[in-house]
């Protein structure tokens, strides 16, 4: 009773400050700034208070969100030297995930010895990835259309490339999931070329002798435990690396961006929910997918991946998730990373719903028939750039080059991407997640109740 107590309070603290801040941004409140400072400050205390009785990581993760805003809205100077705690731990997780991957898929391959099981798992994902990544490109296409969120946009009298825009020559080439290296593949955090040779590697062992076959396994087995171990450690750090890269982004943008790209952010928020009750929901339910414990099991990965706008930064929780949710290591150790190269459905959607915005806001009137050639070329382009710093961009600026429409509206759009990554990432791991989970039960591979 105590607790829940607290987590109502807790509960309406963030709503209060929430409430404050909408209204003092839109000047509808005529209290000094100082005072209304004072007072998000001081409703920062019972929620802290409450973190602390509930010792749960996804609790403070949720109160570092929160301390997040207030920081960014209250101490915008401050907050602009928070990012090293995001970047600090993206480190730490990118630290993991080459180790984690190599030792889960070893022992979920080589350890089972079953070859055809993997490669029937990896067509059942292959099918599965393209059907919803292909639905994800025409709910995009169909929200931006009805928005018509560019129409309204007005090129500026100048408008400089960002210095950190991606370079749109970076084109995917099929050799390229194989490492030529794989200590460079693990140095540059390629996931699809350490996914390719754990593979390769467990297959080798798996045609091994039994007495050259079992050390090796078991000492990916020790590996595989020791690197869970290490990554609930590093997780311990999570609510500082989200409210550092909260508190970054609107002490850095302000608030005054949500309102000029209002109705872009929106028709993305749309299009994402609809996605998540339309496409994700239904499958589950055909599935059978038990929906209270799976959402459980990935409410922590999810918001680490919405905080830090990292798919990498939420994978090895995700890992861990699926594990206690009842997956078999070796469904979830090939589906997942397999996912982040082929299964991006947040990424996917927003796509489709970019490239039509660039060309509304440039004033080009494409026809229907236009419009599904770019999705079509999208279907091809999205897949398998894990590795490439700013994918979606790439893939963008490659998009609308064919196309030959202007590149000064992606430039506006770099501007708020920072806030429209947190969401497409979330629905990214709930996704794969999701895909995880199924292509598990698939297989009689999913344990319920674990």
């Amino acid at each position: 009773m105590k607790n829940i107590l607290l987590r109502n309070i807790a509960l309406l603290s963030a709503l209060i400050i929430g409430v404050l801040t909408y209204l003092q941004f839109n000047g509808w409140i005529p209290v000094p700034a100082s005072i209304l400072t004072a007072t998000r400050v001081l409703l920062l205390l019972p929620m802290f208070w409450f973190g602390w009785q509930a010792r749960s990581l996804t609790t403070w993760v949720f109160i570092a969100m929160v301390a997040g805003v207030v920081i960014g809205v209250d101490f915008p100077d401050a907050a602009k030297g928070l990012n090293v705690t995001s970047k600090l731990f993206l480190r730490l997780v990118k630290m993991i995930i080459a180790p984690l991957l190599f030792a889960t898929l070893v022992v979920g391959i080589a350890g089972h010895s079953n070859l055809k099981q993997v490669g029937r798992m990896g067509l059942k994902a292959i099918i599965y990835f393209e059907i919803v990544t292909t639905l994800a490109l025409f709910i995009g296409l169909a929200a931006i259309n009805i928005s018509q969120a560019g129409s309204d946009i007005k090129k500026p009298a100048t408008i400089e490339k960002p210095e950190q825009m991606p370079d749109a020559g970076k084109h995917f080439q099929i050799y390229e999931i194989v490492p030529e290296n794989i200590a460079k593949a693990v140095s540059e955090n390629n996931v699809l070329q350490v996914v390719i040779f754990s593979i390769l590697f467990a297959i080798a062992i798996s045609m091994c002798a039994e007495e050259y076959k079992k050390p090796v396994v078991r000492f990916a087995e020790i590996l595989s435990e020791v690197m869970f171990k290490l990554t609930n450690l590093v997780m311990l750090f999570s609510p500082f690396a989200v409210g550092g890269a909260i508190a970054f982004t609107i002490g850095s943008m302000g608030l005054g961006i949500f309102r000029n790209f209002a109705l872009l952010l929106l028709t993305l928020a749309g299009a994402l929910l609809f996605f998540l009750f339309g496409v994700l929901l239904p499958i589950a339910l055909y599935f059978k997918v038990p929906l209270k414990k799976f959402l459980q099991a990935v409410e922590e990965p999810v918001s680490v991946a919405f905080a830090t706008a990292s798919s990498d930064a939420a994978l090895p929780k995700a890992m861990s998730a699926m594990e206690k949710l009842g997956v078999h290591k070796k469904v979830y150790s090939f589906v997942l990373p397999m996912g982040y190269s082929f299964n991006l459905d947040g990424t996917t959607l927003y796509l489709s719903l970019a490239a039509i915005f660039v060309a509304q806001a440039s004033g080009v009137q494409l026809p229907f028939s236009t419009q599904l050639y770019i999705l079509l070329t999208l279907m091809l382009t999205s897949k398998g750039v894990a590795g490439v710093a700013k994918a979606s961009f790439v893939i963008l600026l490659g998009t609308i080059a064919t196309f030959h429409l202007p590149e000064w509206p992606v430039y506006m759009i770099f501007g708020v991407d920072a806030i429209m990554d947190m969401a497409r990432t979330s629905v990214n791991v709930l996704g794969n997640c999701l895909a995880t989970v199924i292509i598990a039960k698939s297989e009689g591979e999913f344990v319920e109740g674990v």
